[in-house]
């Protein structure tokens, strides 16, 4: 992963803490982490990233819209979570889901085009 940006989005401190802390020890530049979907929004604009770890529930928002604005970049994303993938839209079965906590080696192989599944 050495060089290359990973958008963090998680509104749990000590998990965006520990996500960031292991990107950045496998040789990722970590992009944010931010809590919100119009924070991250915002950096997807203006940031240069390689792919993103989405945390699915936001507080009282869904990293959705935030999955949309990757999705139209051809920017490639997973979303992490505690929930089970059954709570996930079926519009968003497509995507790659992992459940928390997330493994390192799960943002290794989306980078490399692969199911990190």
């Amino acid at each position: 992963m050495q060089g290359r940006s990973i958008l963090v989005v998680e509104d749990d401190y000590m998990i965006a803490q520990d996500v960031q802390d292991e990107l950045e020890e496998a040789g990722a530049t970590v992009v944010g982490p931010v809590p919100a979907v119009s924070a991250a929004l915002r950096l997807i604009e203006s940031e240069p990233i390689d792919a993103a770890v989405l945390d699915v529930n936001l507080g009282e928002e869904r990293s959705f819209p935030i999955a949309e604005a990757l999705e139209a970049r051809a920017i490639p994303f997973l979303f992490a979570t505690g929930y089970n993938s059954a709570d996930i839209p079926s519009e968003w079965q497509r995507a790659v889901i992992v459940m928390k906590p997330l493994r390192i080696a799960a943002v290794e192989q989306l980078l490399a085009c692969g199911d990190p599944r």
